[in-house]
Parts: structure tokens; sequence; C-alpha cells
């Protein structure tokens, strides 16, 4: 695909940004794109490796060799078709995926992948610009009823996959706006509002509703949606966090990371939030409790908030600079990560525990921690021991626990559909046919698999509206 010797002549250049000291100042994106020229060439590398390791890196399945090679001849109309055949919302996966074809491309195996990531953006984006993305409204309708709860992006690619079947889809969402984990769970910085909008509006043309402000087994019963609908779609999402029990857990101060950055987001786009409730990072000692991409979003957000200093602490040993490509490739590698918050600013630290929350008044005012120590077992389980003498307090005005997801929230809904629910408290369903325990009601993305990626949930997303379609008809030409 692309060059036959393209990966031997041109050297790998991703995009990029614009310089910390001055995005720090606004919550807008601030990637740099590549000029055409320069996309084409970079697509140019993607080599005939003869078995496309990307493909298996990518939960959707992404056509990237193909849409490679397009973009390598100019073909930019095309590429956009092949990128759209297996994935309904590129620019959302162009900016916040992770990114595992790039860890699974064979040019990984010298630190110098194919530029996949940055490559998919751009064809999305150019797409748009030219206006070649339009509603795609069916030609007959079933009369099927389909209700949709959740509109982050499992949801959102479930509901338009049913509506281009025919179906009538209508989406509930508990948020004053649609978007779910697209519009209140990511920084405006990575995804901004606008591009969710132009997807809301297309899914609109296509026929889909959106009923914000509608919490499902709060201010909407469940029995309305049993009865009015001929089936239900379950993609709320995983959002009961991950907590510590420690002393000091009770003082003012000490926040879920999803909270804080929900309540920016709603700050960005303009809603006001009441003063008894802020929860604002200026002139404040900020700690991150917790290592992942959730983490590093509250450290962007708290830069630009005006935190006098942020801290990011991590259970876990410091992970290596460059994984054993040997052992690993072409898997997802544990490697360490440096995100473009962690450019910005702030202080990370590696193996250290948290022993308990000390404060003043009420008010968080430091986190006492310690030092640990990681072995290896035998067995090869991993146990850790706290290194006598290392303990330490670290000043902290707000503490940001961003420790992840356990379960989908039980109370509510779920508790008064009564859905049976796997080991880990997730919705329980196969991805063959993702059906509940009842009969008419489907479960996909966090909500089913746990706390997961945005590119899994689109997947999980089309799956689940190909199933639900076969259940309805009796048969489906969606495509998974």
């Amino acid at each position: 695909m692309g060059k036959p010797t393209g990966f031997l002549e041109i050297p790998r250049h991703d995009r990029d940004y614009a310089p910390p000291e001055e995005r720090i100042r606004h919550f807008h994106e601030f990637v740099q794109p590549l000029a055409e020229a320069e996309l084409r060439r970079q697509a140019a590398r993607c080599m005939d490796c003869g078995i496309p390791f990307c493909h298996r890196g990518c939960p959707l399945d992404n056509l990237i060799p193909d849409w490679n090679d397009l973009v390598y001849k100019g073909q930019w109309r095309e590429a956009l078709e092949a990128l759209h055949a297996t994935n309904n919302f590129p620019e959302f996966t162009g900016r916040v995926c992770p990114a595992p074809c790039e860890a699974a491309c064979t040019l990984n195996l010298s630190d110098a992948p194919v530029t996949i990531k940055t490559i998919e953006c751009a064809i999305i984006d150019q797409g748009w610009q030219e206006g070649w993305i339009t509603p795609q409204i069916p030609a007959h309708r079933t009369g099927k009823r389909v209700a949709v709860v959740g509109s982050g992006p499992a949801g959102l690619a479930c509901a338009q996959q049913l509506a281009r079947a025919g179906h009538v889809v209508v989406v509930y969402e508990k948020n004053p706006r649609s978007g779910g984990l697209l519009a209140y769970g990511i920084p405006d910085f990575k995804l901004g509002n606008q591009l969710i909008d132009r997807r809301l509006a297309q899914l609109q043309a296509e026929g889909v509703e959106f009923r914000p402000n509608s919490h499902v087994g709060v201010n909407v019963p469940v029995a309305k949606l049993l009865d009015e609908f001929d089936a239900i779609v379950l993609a709320g999402g995983c959002e009961s966090p991950r907590d510590l029990a420690l002393p000091g857990r009770e003082l003012f101060g000490i926040e879920f990371a999803m909270d804080y950055l929900v309540q920016q987001n709603r700050r960005d786009e303009g809603r006001p939030i009441p003063r008894d409730e802020e929860i604002l990072a200026r002139g404040r000692d900020v700690v991150v409790l917790g290592g992942g991409d959730t983490g590093a979003d509250c450290i962007g957000t708290a830069i630009r908030q005006g935190a006098r200093s942020v801290t990011q602490l991590e259970l876990l040993p410091k992970p290596p600079e460059r994984e054993n490509k040997w052992l690993t490739w072409p898997h997802w590698p544990l490697k360490l990560r440096t995100s473009t918050s962690h450019e910005e600013g702030g202080e990370r630290d590696w193996a250290i525990g948290t022993q308990a929350f000390l404060g003043d008044n009420g008010w968080v005012t430091g986190v006492q921690t310690v030092r640990l120590e990681w072995r290896q077992e035998e067995e090869g389980r991993w146990t850790m021991q706290e290194i006598a003498g290392s303990d330490a307090v670290i000043p902290a005005e707000l503490v940001l626990l961003a420790l992840g997801f356990v379960h989908p929230i039980h109370e509510g809904m779920l508790a008064q559909l009564g859905v049976a629910l796997d080991a880990q408290g997730n919705v329980r369903a196969n991805t063959d046919n993702y059906q509940t325990s009842l009969n008419q009601v489907f479960s996909a993305g966090d909500m089913r698999r746990g706390q997961s990626l945005v590119v899994w949930a689109i997947r999980e997303g089309r799956q689940c509206a190909r199933a639900v379609d076969e259940f309805l008809m009796g048969g489906s030409d969606l495509a998974g």
C-alpha cells in the first residue's frame, strides 16, 4: 500500500501543537494540522507488510491500508468513504483515541509507525470542509421504534445505524445537552463541542430524535420505554467512580475527577455554576490521584484554571521509557506516555501510596503519602510494600480522584429494569446479540463492557445496532 519504498525514504512526521505557554490561555483545540502534501507523504509510508496488524490493533477494524493508499494518491473523497465504512465518527477517534493501530503498525518495530491517527483526522476534517458529509436518509421506514438511553459514542453510533436502517430512534440523555462522555467527560481543548454538534445535526436530519434532560429511571419512567418502544438499548456508560476510603475523605476539596471535568465543560458552554458548588483550581495546590488519561485531563484543566501547583501521583511503578518490541508488539504496550497536558506543567510521581487526607477547619490541606516498592513473585504476581521512612505530606487544597470507574450506576434505571449484571457489576450481555436478560432490552458500550475507549464504544454501538435490527426484522444489512 502507498509507495512501495516510502517507508524507507520518508521519515515519520506527525502534526504539531501550539506552544504550551500559548495554549494554556484557553480551552480551545490547539492541534496544528499537516499540510496536504505532507499528509500524502506520510500516507505513502504505509508499507506492503502482507499482514496489516493495524487491523488487529483497531477495535473498529478500520480499513487503514486502503485509505492510506487513497490519500497518497490524492483520492480524498474515496478515502472518506473507506473511513466511514467502519467508523461513524472519525473526527472523535482522530482526536481522542490513543491509537492502538499505531502500536500495532509494523513500522512501530522501529518506533516510527505510520501517522494513522493524524491521517484519519485529516480525511474527516477535509470531508466536512468540502461538504461531502451529508445526512443519509433511509429510502423506507420500518415503523419500528427504538429507545437509546445515553448519547455517548456507543449510543450515538447505535442510533445512527438504526436510523439508517429505517427505524424510529429516540435518544434519551440525562444532561442538558446530548453527547454524553464526548460532551462532558473530555475537555474542550481535546474535543470541542462544535464537532459534536454537527454530528448531532446530521443524526437529527437522518431522523434521530434527541431528548435531553431526560433521566430514565428518574424523571422518565422505565415502564414508559417498555410500553412505547419495540426495543431499548442501554448505552449509559460506566459512571460509578472508584473511591478511596481513607482517613480525611470527608474533607471539602476532595472531588471526583469527572465531576471536576464536567463542571469545566459546562462552564465552557456558558452554563452558570452555583458558587457553592464550584470546583476550581485557581490559586490552589492541586493533587491528582491516578495516572491515566482522566488524570492527565485534570492536569491540563487545572493549569488553564491557574493552579499554583499540580502534582499527579500513581500507585504503580514508573513504566519503561520504551517497551520491548519483541515481547509486546503488536499488542498495546505498557510504556511511559506523556500527554500534551503533561507537557504544559505539573509534576508526576510513581509508586506512591496515599495513606490519609489532612485538613484544617473542614478543608483539605494535604495528602499524606508513602513510597512503595513493587516486587514480582516467582509465580508472576506483583506485590507492593511500603518503604520505611518514606512518609511525606504533599500540600493540597484540591484533590482530584482520577481512579477510574467500577461499574455503571445501578440505582434508578438498572434497578427498576431488573436486568442481570455480570461479576463486575456491568449489564450482562454478550457480543453475539448484545441482548440483556430482558427480551427487548440490549446494552452496548461501557455500560456492558466496563470502562473503556471511545473506539470500543463506537464498535459496540454499531454491532448492537445490527443485533437490534435482526431482532426487529429477522435479518440485517447493517455493517457490524
